[in-house]
């Protein structure tokens, strides 16, 4: 009987395992795009930004003094450097969440090949690709590597909203650029 019961509960933990390591790996979307690398996620707050930046190896995140404040609404933006892999690493916030997470690492140690293999066996072909920068693209998802090194995450919708109001911004300046011509 109790031969039967650990027996059960070791299936059950082994089918446990990949709902955990899938937890640990990041937020993955439906279709297999990430929007999160190690604990660092798109949406997460600032405050939850700092304490994942503080506690990760790869990063030498000096806390506030590493924070900006944009003049355009409500938006911010966290820089800091890397150890090892990573050089630098910038993150912007609109309304408070993280919608574009940068990293470019250092090409000493790492190489473009490499990770661009890394993704393409990963996420599957690109949706773009040139000499200059390779992308992968959901609905709700942008994932990036730039030349010489740069891997960029990117919130689609946040980003698409906030090219839609310049746009709004810049038509209005034209029509007010107009106006004030006419009065000539």
């Amino acid at each position: 009987m109790q031969k039967k019961w650990l027996i059960s509960v070791t299936i059950f933990l082994i089918l446990l395992l990949p709902v955990f390591g899938q937890e640990e790996t990041g937020e993955i979307e439906d279709d297999g795009l990430p929007r999160q690398y190690r604990a660092l996620t798109l949406g997460m707050t600032l405050d939850d930004l700092k304490v994942n930046l503080l506690s990760d190896p790869y990063f030498d995140f000096r806390g506030d003094r590493d924070v900006s404040f944009l003049p355009s609404r409500d938006q911010s933006l966290v820089e800091t450097t890397g150890s090892s892999f990573i050089r630098r690493a910038f993150f912007q916030l609109r309304d408070g969440l993280v919608f574009i997470m940068s990293f470019t690492l250092n090409t000493q140690i790492i190489d473009f090949y490499s990770i661009f293999t890394q993704f393409n066996e990963k996420y599957g072909q690109p949706s773009y690709l040139d000499p200059q920068v390779i992308v992968w693209e959901t609905d709700r998802t942008r994932v990036t590597i730039e030349r010489p090194l740069t891997i960029k995450y990117i919130d689609r919708d946040v980003f698409n909203d906030i090219i839609n109001e310049s746009g709004l911004i810049e038509s209005n300046q034209v029509r007010l650029r107009q106006e004030f011509l006419d009065d000539f």
